[in-house]
């Protein structure tokens, strides 16, 4: 797994990526709805992205699928910084 953050423009990024199989092309369009998810029945929950996204975008960023560096997914978190944060640097 790898986690990364850096500033670019008036946002702050994140990213997480990790070295499982991926996502399919099939399942990436009901990511982030309640109650996907493609485990078993009884193993998972299917809410974690679907929370992610509702909590970042409450603060008024987003959550995306991007192309990572490793064989794995990739998540991208954008949150705008504040005008008080940008005036600190």
């Amino acid at each position: 797994m790898r986690l990364s953050w850096w500033r670019q423009a008036d946002e702050l990024l994140l990213q997480v990526e990790d070295d499982g199989p991926g996502i399919a092309d099939t399942h990436r369009g009901a990511l982030f709805e309640p109650f996907f998810t493609t485990k078993p029945v009884g193993e998972g929950s299917g809410l974690g992205l679907a929370v992610a996204h509702g909590v970042v975008g409450e603060c008024g960023g987003r959550i995306e699928l991007v192309e990572g560096s490793l064989p794995g997914a990739a998540f991208r978190i954008a949150l705008p910084l504040s005008e008080e944060e940008s005036e600190h640097e």
